[in-house]
């Protein structure tokens, strides 16, 4: 049985998979035997299940190893379903069977601790394993093109199982669909590259797109990693409440059961994909994707062509659409959280309940705001209900509430509107080049590498952001950004940046982006000693390719402010211009070398 056939057919027959496949951590004796789910599955799909299982759960096996276990599960499956299923083997919950499976490997690193357990405290152990995993195994790199097709030449078949292998194991916690989808793509780009009638393609490294795959998945990775990255350090209620604005605001027309029916799937489904539980993971979303699409009439317009895609496309789709139109009735304020009378004792007896409901009539009014943005008017109604309904309160206090909310939409559009006035003056580099100047100041801890990766992201943010019409500006600019925080704030968890990065990444979620841009220059940070080698120049600053020499000018920007972090603006406008008046000589001369050693 090939691999390839294998990929295909577990993309057409969709996530039946997931459905016939057990809730691995909830298994129980008694239940559907691996025959019978080898029944409903078919070979194919369970194999190439098998396979991303063995790879996310054992990231220090090789794919051999991965695909030699696959086979051998597949086979007692295969042999259940014929005629021994009242064998003990095939009665067993199949996670036990997948564990067993691993546990008769010889070798295996860090295995033989997980292995000594039993039933649920081993499913933690290789669970465990997965985050230990995450860092310690490199990134996907772009193969050479035409090594690439000449070994899809001689092994069609294996290399996308390779492929499907590789990304399982460097992304233990990426659902099995977002993998078998790019497994496709993947598959789709070899034949067509490589596969012609007519041989390789003359434009082998145009058409060679592997980066469009590895950016897709990086992208799911991240999102995945960052939403349990919300989940690991806010805890629950805060997820459910971001899950809450940004279902509202894509189903304005829903009643609020409906949408509080969906934030609670949607939590679970992230508390097991989370964990790294793929089974339940992939049954939580065909459940959700079933629910939505099925109640259509009372959601959304905007979702038929969604639900009309294969089932592999339609989460991604849901996603992306546009919100959906407000009902025409709908008043423009919610003056009726503020101005009730029974409100106090509303908050009092069902206090979430009261905050969810306002949290979600507001959402729906707003879909021009972000969701971290609406996560702080939230935040702020709640303060103003416990400070106004506390006994002795003055009259009109909770009128004041709608002055304070006026007052914060403001500060947050101004940010955004002034960050994109300075970016459409000064373009990529330039506006770079001050988020560097800020974040170095901020987080002087940072490598180099990662200042310039983080703010090239950002940058990236202000190109794409900076274009869109105003009612889309924020949802676009700030949850864009939220991403690449999240990363600066696991980055930290892992190795701790400062205190002032410490207090914004751990007090609140929805006020993280304000807390960090309202960071200054870390006090506690120890300037760099001047060095003779600490501002070395060298001939590379005269090339001619103005991405490297760009990014050789913020590498030493960078140096300047760790040296010197109270710099002052007039002080860097003379540095700067004395440097580049020192590149155009030592550049014009014979020997740039000399001159720069000399200069």
């Amino acid at each position: 049985m090939n691999w390839r056939t294998i990929l295909y057919a577990v993309l057409l027959v969709s996530l039946t998979v997931a459905k016939a496949l057990p809730r691995t951590s909830r298994d129980v004796e008694g239940k559907t035997s691996i025959g019978q789910r080898f029944s409903q599955l078919h070979e194919n799909n369970f194999k190439a299940i098998a396979l991303i299982m063995f790879a996310q759960y054992v990231p220090g096996g090789t794919f051999r190893r991965a695909a030699g276990m696959a086979e051998r599960v597949t086979d007692l499956a295969r042999s259940c379903a014929a005629a021994a299923r009242d064998s003990p083997d095939c009665l067993k919950p199949l996670d036990r069977i997948f564990f067993d499976t691993i546990c008769q490997e010889k070798n295996l690193p860090r295995i033989a601790d997980c292995c000594a357990k039993e039933d649920s405290e081993r499913n933690d152990c290789f669970l465990s394993l997965k985050n230990f995993s995450q860092g310690f195994i490199p990134p996907l790199q772009r193969p050479d093109a035409e090594a690439a097709c000449r070994n899809y030449s001689q092994h069609q078949q294996p290399l996308t199982a390779y492929f499907t292998y590789e990304v399982s194991r460097k992304h233990p916690f990426l659902p099995a669909p977002t993998i078998l989808s790019v497994a496709l793509r993947y598959e789709e780009m070899m034949k067509r590259c490589c596969g012609g009638a007519e041989g390789p393609s003359r434009h082998l490294e145009e058409c060679f797109q592997t980066q469009v795959l590895h950016d897709r998945v990086r992208e799911n990775a991240l999102r995945q990693e960052h939403t349990c990255g919300i989940l690991k350090k806010f805890g629950e209620r805060t997820l459910k409440a971001l899950k809450l604005t940004q279902i509202s605001q894509k189903f304005p027309k829903a009643d609020f059961v409906t949408v509080h029916k969906l934030v609670m799937d949607v939590a679970d489904m992230h508390k097991d994909c989370c964990r790294g539980d793929m089974l339940d993971c992939m049954q939580d979303r065909e459940d959700i994707l079933q629910y939505v699409c099925s109640n259509q009439h009372i959601l959304s317009s905007k979702i038929q062509q969604c639900c009309e895609r294969p089932l592999l496309q339609r989460s991604e789709c849901i996603i992306h659409v546009e919100n959906d139109d407000k009902p025409a009735d709908l008043s423009p304020h919610v003056r009726e959280f503020i101005e009730d009378k029974g409100i106090c004792e509303r908050f009092a007896q069902e206090k979430d309940t009261h905050l969810a409901r306002f949290l979600y009539e507001y959402s729906r009014r707003h879909p021009e705001f972000s969701a971290q943005m609406l996560l702080r008017i939230g935040k702020g109604y709640e303060d103003l209900l416990q400070e106004c309904c506390m006994p002795g309160a003055p009259s009109g206090c909770l009128s004041r509430g709608e002055e304070e909310l006026r007052k914060h939409i403001y500060e947050t559009e101004s940010v955004m509107k002034t960050s994109c006035d300075i970016y459409n003056e000064k373009g990529d580099y330039y506006f770079q080049n001050e988020l560097l100047m800020s974040f170095t100041k901020k987080m002087p801890q940072l490598t180099s590498a990662e200042l310039i990766k983080f703010t090239k992201e950002m940058t990236t943010i202000g190109s794409k952001c900076c274009q869109v019409g105003q009612d889309k500006l924020l949802p676009c600019a700030e949850e864009n950004l939220d991403l690449v925080l999240g990363e600066i704030c696991r980055r930290h968890l892992a190795d701790p940046i400062n205190p002032g990065v410490c207090r914004c990444c751990s007090s609140s979620y929805a006020f993280r982006r304000p807390c960090i841009g309202k960071l200054e220059v870390d006090e506690s940070y120890v300037p760099l000693a001047l060095t003779p080698g600490l501002f070395a120049f060298h001939g590379d600053l005269c090339t001619t390719e103005e991405e490297k020499l760009q990014h050789r000018k913020q590498e030493m920007l960078i140096t300047l402010l760790k040296y010197k972090p109270q710099i002052s603006p007039e002080q860097l406008g003379s540095i700067t211009a004395a440097f580049s008046a020192m590149r155009e000589q030592c550049c014009g001369e014979a020997n740039p070398e000399a001159c720069f050693l000399k200069e």
